[in-house]
């Protein structure tokens, strides 16, 4: 079993930036493959960005590519999505989830492939 935690959203104008954290707990960290996901109001939840169990693999939805870097800490059990220049199309829940792996270095966008999800982090752009 797995439990993420999300932090870090807030309320911010277009053009700044914010850092999403995933607190991970129940399982090492490098079992599994994260993605963030985000879900604005009125429409499907769609991915956003994805890294391996190693961190060494990471893949982007177009949108955010050049502006948002996913990361993540094994030691300290946490993934990180950092956002620049922000949006106001970028205001959405965003979820972190994740793939429980017992070997590989895949990254995954389709939100069947993961198992466990957070509760979300509202963030909200305004112009």
């Amino acid at each position: 079993q797995v439990q993420l935690v999300e932090s870090g959203g807030g309320l911010v104008q277009a053009g700044v930036s914010l850092r999403l954290s995933c607190a991970a707990s129940g399982r090492s960290l490098i079992s599994y493959a994260t993605g963030w996901f985000r879900q604005a109001p009125g429409k499907e939840r769609e991915f956003v960005a994805a890294i391996s169990r190693n961190g060494d693999r990471t893949y982007y939805e177009d949108s955010v590519k050049g502006r948002f870097t996913v990361s993540r800490d094994n030691a300290k059990h946490t993934v990180y999505l950092q956002m620049n220049s922000l949006k106001p199309e970028d205001t959405a829940v965003y979820y972190c989830a994740a793939k429980i792996l017992s070997s590989g270095t895949g990254v995954y966008t389709a939100k069947s492939e993961y198992s466990y999800w957070g509760q979300g982090t509202q963030v909200t752009v305004s112009s």
